[in-house]
């Protein structure tokens, strides 16, 4: 598959479409090593990654749940289910982190823009390997300090569920980049 046939391609695929083959810890270990190659300004290389894998994405539903529940005024059950559901669906869950640079030598947003492209490269190699993947990012992860051994510096921005599918995901279509282009000469 080409480099355009591989961006196109790139789909959400959410833990509800998961089976439950594994996901071989080498194919993790390409996934995160694809993150490493992100473009950084700098160079400060502000993608930080930890893997839940086994026990420990049960754990991490029970916590979001158990937050969502002291957190919301009126949890709704079926939200309550979804955030103990969800990890345990997932072969494997990426938490997302970003380490600023502690000389603050770049706004902020372009560290983030960093991890996200990172983001963008394990969402590209999962493709490549046919395992499915969606960034989540709930209101839940300003939380995560609790769940976490968060460094000084460190926030979460979400988690990379990842997961075996079945069947075809549904094609996506995009307006035209002629609507979305101004040519100035």
């Amino acid at each position: 598959m080409d480099i355009f046939d591989l961006i196109r391609n790139r789909r959400s695929v959410f833990p509800a479409q998961y089976n439950d083959k594994p996901i071989a810890k080498k194919d993790v270990e390409k996934i995160l090593e694809a993150a490493n190659w992100a473009p950084t300004h700098k160079k400060t290389e502000p993608w930080r990654f930890t893997v839940l894998t086994g026990e420990a994405k049960e754990k991490l539903g029970l916590f979001l749940s158990y937050k969502y529940m002291a957190t919301t005024e009126k949890p709704k059950k079926i939200k309550t289910k979804k955030l103990i559901e969800n990890p345990k669906k997932a072969g494997a869950i990426i938490v997302i982190k970003m380490q600023r640079d502690p000389k603050l030598s770049l706004p902020e947003w372009e560290e983030v823009a960093a991890v996200a492209m990172a983001v963008q490269n394990m969402w590209l190699c999962c493709t490549q390997l046919g395992v499915g993947c969606y960034w989540s990012s709930p209101k839940l992860i300003e939380h995560m300090g609790e769940f976490l051994d968060l460094k000084m510096g460190e926030v979460c921005l979400g988690f990379f569920y990842m997961g075996h599918y079945d069947g075809e995901i549904l094609d996506q279509t995009r307006t035209p980049i002629e609507e979305k282009v101004e040519w100035l000469d």
